[in-house]
């Protein structure tokens, strides 16, 4: 252990999202392991969520500590993935969006009672930037997606593109950007699309300034993967950055990908008999993430698309507590008894994707599932519905070549008024993801892409060294700041 007044204090402050706090609970336990102190500043809701997690993590002898802050929203915001979906609470989103900004002065009391070296932030914490030079010390941006996302998001922002179509539909390219990559309009944000000043697109903005003026970005992902858009994020758009990913592989062992997220609504001994009794690559797991909120005519359509591409299947369904669970087709978990495997609420899903009898992956293409995906090697069926899982998809199927999209065009915040996508566009997708030869040829480049995966964060790996270098670049401004 080294000398305790070198070591680095790293304090992390996640958005209240299980999509941006999994991995940065994983970035946070990456430090740790590499000797740092790791302070994480969380809600009180949060904090019990990730209670056995965190526990896990001290009895490695890991120093991991949590701090508690509230944001002062209704019962039950305070964790975005509780709150049960209507439009009505969409439009209510804008109330959250100002109170992250209350966080600013309580974050700024912690951080002066601790006085940490560095501070790792969400991207939705622009004022985390301002917070942290009053303290001079580093702000590192976490976004919790992907270069090739974030490249996009800001070339389209830089050109826009979108403004030189006709029509909804119609294709552009995004310019500048490697790889040819076509969106239409109706894959992009509403207020983009209309040009809208709401609370969220002023959040854009402060977002992307605050960016500008941090020390740097840190990606969950590794070099390989995309090389060319993490060359263009730092040598085209300019921007500082390091890639520590996949952070996920800091769970190597079965406790460690069982204890991820919240508490899993099935027993890891249940999930995996259920898994040993199929063949290889038999499998199709289907997992929409914790925010997205299908109809009950769409949910069963899937059913009836699961069942018609007559493949084993894992399917995770939102479970929400005022809502009747009477949308499944007639007879069909009767029908479905032994094949497929429902489970309502939350889901171990590293553990479910790494095992070997799951062959595909069907995603909403959020960046924390593409990247469990790759790590596991398995192809996907991509159905994105909003934020940057439009362009999440177009890494998966065209860059990539690992995934069949199931044909969804509409951007729908949380899903709600999303394209109806067809039992048949369902089956097809399943089908060609997991049989015949054009699935095998995707599934070889899958677990190609795994492979590299844990060669990147393995010692002397792209990952390794990238966190090798940001530590002891932090290490050296800390020295600095010191002997002022």
């Amino acid at each position: 252990m080294e000398n305790e007044s070198n070591r680095l204090h790293i304090f992390f402050l996640p958005l209240v999202l299980q999509g941006h706090m999994i991995p940065m609970m994983d970035m946070a336990k990456t430090f740790a392991t590499s000797g740092a102190k790791v302070t994480i500043a969380t809600t009180p809701i949060c904090s019990t969520l990730f209670s056995r997690q965190i526990e896990r993590v001290h009895q490695l002898g890991l120093d991991f500590n949590i701090q508690t802050v509230k944001l002062g929203l209704p019962e039950g915001w305070e964790n975005l993935d509780a709150v049960t979906w209507s439009q009505n609470q969409v439009e209510l989103l804008d109330r959250f969006w100002k109170a992250l900004s209350l966080l600013r002065e309580p974050v700024l009391h912690i951080l002066e009672e601790h006085r940490p070296d560095c501070l790792i932030a969400d991207l939705f914490f622009p004022w985390a930037t301002d917070v942290a030079a009053q303290l001079k010390i580093p702000r590192l941006a976490f976004g919790g997606t992907s270069f090739f996302a974030m490249c996009t998001m800001r070339v389209i922002a830089l050109y826009q593109p979108h403004k030189r179509v006709s029509s909804e539909s119609e294709t552009f390219i995004v310019p500048h950007l490697p790889g040819e990559i076509k969106l239409t309009r109706t894959q992009l944000p509403e207020y983009l699309r209309q040009e809208l000043d709401t609370d969220f697109s002023n959040l854009a903005k402060e977002i992307v300034e605050s960016e500008l003026k941090g020390y740097g970005s840190i990606f969950n992902s590794f070099y390989k993967l995309e090389k060319d858009y993490a060359d263009y994020y730092r040598n085209v758009l300019g921007r500082k950055a390091w890639h520590i990913g996949p952070v996920s592989l800091c769970n190597r062992d079965t406790v460690d990908k069982a204890l991820r997220g919240m508490e899993a609504s099935i027993s890891q001994h249940e999930c995996l008999k259920w898994l040993d009794s199929k063949k290889p690559n038999s499998v199709i797991y289907a997992c929409f993430g914790s925010l997205t909120k299908f109809s009950p005519q769409q949910l069963v359509e899937l059913a009836k698309g699961l069942e018609a591409s007559r493949q084993d299947f894992i399917w995770i369904v939102r479970k929400d507590k005022n809502e009747e669970q009477d949308w499944l087709p007639d007879g069909f978990e009767e029908r479905m008894d032994g094949k497929g495997l429902i489970i309502r609420g939350w889901a171990p899903q590293v553990l479910i994707l790494d095992h070997e009898s799951v062959g595909g992956f069907m995603t909403h293409c959020g960046w924390n599932s593409i990247m469990e995906g790759v790590c596991a090697g398995v192809p996907m069926v991509t159905w994105p519905m909003f934020a940057e899982q439009f362009y999440n998809e177009k890494l998966v199927t065209q860059v990539l070549q690992i995934g069949i999209g199931v044909g969804s065009k509409q951007y729908a915040d949380f899903g709600i008024g999303a394209d109806f996508v067809s039992r048949d566009d369902i089956e097809v997708a399943v089908r060609r993801i997991m049989a015949g030869e054009e699935a095998e040829e995707m599934r070889r480049r899958a677990k190609k892409l795994g492979e590299m995966a844990r060669k990147a964060v393995g010692e002397g790996g792209s990952s390794d060294s990238d966190l090798t270098s940001l530590i002891e670049e932090l290490r050296q401004h800390k020295a600095a700041r010191e002997s002022r």
